[in-house]
């Protein structure tokens, strides 16, 4: 009886938060008792809040200068602790009365056992796989048993059921006796139990999804930064390099510019830092609220840790409920810093530097004219434009349309597409399809493809799992490899029509073909249609929001339109409206993409075009 007396003792000097003996226990308001450690995390969960709200009972408690520790102490807890860690805890496997000072604890039996007991414990062949724990490790702390729950009403008895609608752990006999009327369900603890680990690897697993968009929200504001900072510090080049060869009376011109672009990037990166710190917020308010569901390694046994963990359930439920971030937010904010160039005053009589002007869309030439033959984003977020006929190879553009490399320069490209590892697949103008490293190695990898002869004209894409889907006008089809070569896994057809660009987007399929653009799903079925007026040629992309973004071209007019659209190709807004562009002397043949940082790419034959949305 006194071991059982005990054992509530000390179950009661638990924390109904981290169900461990408190640790410095401090009181709220509505007398309820946690560990210091555990109050200031809910309280960092509320923010900037002073008030913490009891799990238990929910009443709040103000908390002055957001200090926990100035809330009062439980001495009458703090020394009942000490008293049941200075008792010293005696064997419950003898059976005379005089019992001799426990050494270990075995947690498969549940009984202390002193050395006489310990030693035959340790010969029993059944018992030699047993967990044995030194008293010394649980008196530091270092080490917790598992606590076997016992019947408070038959001692005997071990808590084998639980009822739901009660909330209470109870033996068979209680089960049969008090929750037998309508309305009680009884289930097994280990099915109560059961269901609670998986709950919480649930719980987990969305934090986890939820944390990551946060984090690639974070990831998007800083491209953004380093943009606004990239498109100052070309300002302050040229800004500089115009005041070197100026005379001196131009320093009050230039000074007046300096501070206009840093005054403008400036305000842009104070918004970015506010988003990306409102972000940070959420994901440390999801990280506190997780680890304190998804860290309580037992299930909870009473009334109190039952509420404490239906609160934070509920917490964390309202959090996971929030609004995922805006990701054009980032776009729209910096839209003006990124476009900002300086214009020089050269050949003019005004005396002065020149002025700061925005652009909104930069035309850049390709090296070679007629040469374009797709364009795709790179992994580190820059844009890729592959090149045929004698020019060959891949021009890699960074987002303010600088050419930063050239690479397979011997390779003549007609598609190309990249894998999620930063491998690259390349279709040569003989439609043999080659994989190549992230740094451009040819690897010894071959796909049984169709010939130029047999296919026709061809074209890939590659979706999130890798797979490479490679579209054949000739045919009227597509087939499907793994990443690892051989023989097509699977065939999709096209029903007549020719898959002129093809594009991965979520399950489906976005197929451009002359004036037409359908969605299919990967068994080929069309479940969506758009078709422009027969003088056009749009051209499809993904945005970074995951919606279509739809190009269509004017050719005789030489005139290019933007528009963006549903994943039903239901129309959302314009972007771009009849821009006029540089008609290509031969082809009529047009990509589109955005760049990771929210600009648009529309490529020509004969030039690239990025512009700032």
């Amino acid at each position: 009886m006194a071991e059982e007396l005990k054992d509530t003792i000390a179950q009661s000097l638990e924390c109904p938060v981290c169900l461990t003996t408190f640790t410095d226990p401090k009181i709220l308001s509505c007398s309820h008792t946690y560990c210091k450690v555990c109050l200031e995390k809910l309280l960092e969960s509320r923010g900037d809040d002073q008030m913490i709200r009891c799990p238990v009972c929910r009443a709040d408690t103000q908390v002055p200068n957001q200090d926990v520790s100035q809330l009062p102490a439980s001495l009458a807890f703090r020394n009942l602790i000490e008293d049941v860690k200075n008792q010293h805890q005696i064997c419950t496997n003898c059976d005379s009365e005089d019992k001799p000072k426990a050494v270990v604890y075995c947690q498969d039996c549940g009984n202390y056992l002193c050395i006489t007991c310990h030693n035959m414990h340790s010969q029993w062949k059944n018992f030699v796989d047993h967990e044995i724990i030194a008293m010394s490790e649980i008196s530091s702390g270092k080490v917790s048993i598992r606590r076997y729950r016992k019947c408070r009403k038959h001692p005997k008895e071990d808590e084998e059921c639980f009822c739901s609608n009660c909330k209470r752990f109870t033996c068979f006999r209680c089960a049969v006796m008090e929750h037998k009327d309508q309305g009680h369900q009884v289930i097994e603890s280990a099915t109560y139990e059961s269901h609670h680990t998986k709950t919480i690897e649930e719980v987990k697993f969305k934090v986890e999804k939820k944390q990551s968009c946060f984090r690639n929200y974070i990831d998007l504001i800083d491209e953004q930064k380093k943009c606004v900072g990239d498109a100052m510090k070309h300002c302050t080049y040229d800004i500089n390099k115009a005041y070197d060869e100026a005379v001196r009376q131009l320093t009050e011109k230039r000074e007046i510019l300096l501070g206009e672009v840093k005054g403008k990037t400036e305000r842009v990166e104070e918004a970015l830092e506010e988003m990306k710190k409102s972000a940070q917020q959420r994901i440390n308010h999801l990280t506190t609220i997780a680890e304190m569901v998804t860290n309580r390694r037992n299930a909870p046994v009473d009334m109190d840790t039952l509420a404490v963990y239906d609160t934070l359930c509920e917490d964390l439920q309202e959090a996971l409920n929030q609004e995922n971030p805006d990701y054009e937010q980032p776009n729209k904010t910096c839209r003006n810093a990124k476009s900002s160039l300086f214009e020089r005053n050269i050949g003019k009589d005004e005396l002065g530097l020149g002025k700061i002007v925005n652009e909104l869309v930069k035309s850049i030439a390709l090296p070679t004219k007629d040469s374009m033959n797709v364009m795709i984003n790179t992994p580190d977020g820059r844009m890729a434009v592959g090149c045929g006929g004698e020019a060959r190879g891949v021009n890699i553009f960074s987002a303010d349309g600088h050419l930063q490399q050239t690479v397979l320069k011997d390779v003549t490209i007609h598609a190309l597409g990249f894998l999620s590892d930063g491998r690259c697949v390349v279709i040569d103008n003989s439609n043999t399809v080659a994989l190549y490293t992230p740094e451009f190695t040819k690897l010894d990898v071959m796909f049984e493809t169709l010939k130029y002869d047999e296919g026709g004209f061809s074209n890939l894409t590659v979706d999130s799992d890798d797979l490479v889907y490679v579209s054949y006008r000739k045919p009227k089809k597509i087939l499907v490899f793994s990443s690892a070569g051989g023989q097509a896994i699977k065939e999709i057809p096209c029903h007549g029509y020719e898959p002129r660009q093809i594009i991965s987007y979520n399950d489906s399929l976005i197929i451009s073909s002359y004036n037409t653009v359908r969605l299919i799903d990967k068994e080929g079925d069309v479940k969506h249609t758009l078709t422009k007026p027969s003088n056009t040629y749009p051209d499809a992309a993904v945005s970074q929001s995951n919606t279509i973004l739809i190009a269509t071209v004017e050719y005789n007019e030489g005139l290019v339109s933007i528009d963006e659209y549903t994943d039903e190709l239901e129309h959302i807004h314009n972007l771009v409206n009849e821009y006029k562009i540089e008609k290509p002397i031969k082809r009529n043949w047009y990509y589109l993409q955005q760049y990771r940082s929210g600009e648009i790419a529309f490529c020509t034959p004969d030039n690239l075009y990025i512009i700032i949305t």
